[in-house]
């Protein structure tokens, strides 16, 4: 539990970027901070006010993943170009370049120790490479549509990647095995992560929702249904008591997971919030919108007391997976999950005439920053977050955005718990054998083809045989 928490703050804002960010990271000293954007470009911005930020070209297309290495003294960026670039961040920008997938590159991410890297691309692949000279080690194959992203779990031996066939893999890097499959069935995830101690993963969801998985029992621990806009990208807190999020909504969000509720919407960017991150102690995050900003935020979270939990791994044997003395890093019910979900739409209408004058100072702001004439890399300066609205929802008295109630043990009887569980597996083993004719009907159909194509190619070279015999 958190000792202290205060409201979080907007400390400055950059603007330089001509598109959309797209991603964003922090290096381990604070120093630097990473961002990628629909411009093609790389930038590295200076947390120091009097130094310029870096434009790093060289990508062809937009960049859609950038990522600090976890010395600092790297930067990959992965693009629609179908290319990795790995960048030196000082001002002489230079970069080596590796041709990476067969289509765009989405997601880039580096192992703990630094040695290697995870991409996902639109080929339906996953590939792990070295980071020394950019040497292929292997690839992972079993998605059958867009693979959005793919990161390390924390011990580096696991990869979890979610793609737009609706399931969120589970992947075990020493026998390359997926070791298991989370299906959403009602939309697809775009991004997900491991919490810090690499026994739960969250991701985000393209209808509107945030699920929280345990890797080890494969029980979804809790669901937030909280923004009213596709979820974009979140962060854990490295304590692991708070996630952020970005939406399509325009709002960050911080979500308490041990109580299990939201504590803050955070209203800034005119637009789309496209990629949200974490300090890497957390006392900062950072987000990205579709308005071209990046928006750093103080947390000013006082994590004294942070979860601690066993750092459980997952062998190549499902059944080693599971640790029944393990325990979530967050209460959750019994049965499967604890689900925070929006209030009647007339709740949203009283907040949102008592943040009126709030939203205008802030849509003034927003606009006279865009017409300010300034070098195309400068940075803003701001103490307090008076022009860009942090709603507080810390008290629940007071607390409009804080919705739905933390479901007791007593919710639903033992038994009827146990029913819908049962029902759950099913309906994964059903899903999961669907999966399995669809890939094969594929393969069928792909042999089909090849075999028709033979057969012309026959057909046409007897026909020029016995054209030329006659």
């Amino acid at each position: 539990m958190t000792s202290a928490l205060s409201d979080p703050t907007l400390e400055r804002h950059f603007k330089g970027h001509r598109d959309t960010v797209t991603s964003v990271d922090f290096s381990c000293n604070m120093k630097q901070i990473a961002t990628g954007s629909m411009d093609s470009c790389v930038m590295i911005w200076n947390m120091k006010p009097q130094m310029r930020a870096y434009r790093f070209d060289g990508h062809k297309d937009a960049v859609i993943s950038v990522q600090f290495s976890p010395s600092g003294h790297l930067v990959a960026s992965a693009s629609r170009d179908k290319t990795v670039r790995l960048w030196i961040p000082s001002m002489k920008a230079e970069s080596t370049v590796f041709r990476a997938h067969t289509g765009t590159v989405r997601s880039v991410n580096f192992s703990s120790d630094g040695q290697n890297l995870v991409t996902a691309s639109d080929d339906k692949t996953i590939k792990v490479w070295t980071v020394h000279r950019q040497k292929f080690q292997f690839s992972l194959n079993q998605h059958i549509n867009w693979v959005r992203c793919a990161k390390f779990s924390p011990d580096d031996r696991l990869i979890v990647s979610c793609s737009d066939d609706k399931t969120i893999k589970l992947w075990d890097k020493n026998s390359r095995e997926c070791i298991h499959s989370f299906y959403e069935y009602a939309g697809y995830s775009s991004h997900v992560d491991f919490h810090p101690s690499g026994t739960c993963i969250a991701a985000a969801s393209s209808d509107n929702s945030v699920k929280v998985w345990d890797i080890r029992s494969h029980k979804m621990l809790q669901h937030y249904q909280v923004h009213s806009g596709v979820v974009n990208s979140l962060s854990f807190h490295p304590a692991g008591n708070f996630l952020i999020t970005g939406s399509g909504d325009s709002t960050v969000k911080i979500l308490d997971l041990v109580e299990g509720k939201l504590l803050y919407t955070l209203h800034g960017h005119q637009g789309p919030v496209t990629c949200v991150a974490f300090s890497r102690t957390g006392e900062y995050f950072a987000s990205g919108g579709s308005d071209e900003q990046l928006m750093v935020w103080k947390s000013n979270f006082d994590c004294s007391d942070p979860v601690k939990l066993p750092r459980k791994t997952t062998s190549s044997s499902q059944t080693a997976a599971v640790s029944s003395s393990a325990q979530p890093p967050f209460n959750s019910h019994p049965s499967m999950l604890r689900s925070q979900t929006p209030e009647p739409s007339e709740h949203f209408n009283r907040q949102d005439s008592r943040t009126a004058a709030h939203t205008q100072n802030s849509s003034r702001s927003g606009s006279h920053s865009r017409t300010t004439p300034s070098h195309p890399c400068t940075n803003h300066s701001s103490s307090s977050s008076s022009n860009h609205h942090t709603h507080s929802q810390n008290a629940p008295q007071r607390s409009p955005h804080v919705h739905g109630s933390r479901a007791s043990d007593g919710d639903l009887p033992p038994g009827l718990a146990g029913t819908l569980e049962h029902i759950m597996g099913q309906l994964d083993v059903l899903t999961q054998t669907v999966s399995i004719l669809e890939q094969r009907l594929t393969l069928t159909e792909d042999k089909l083809k090849e075999c028709l194509q033979n057969q012309v190619e026959i057909g046409l070279h007897l026909q020029r045989t016995e054209e030329a015999q006659e």
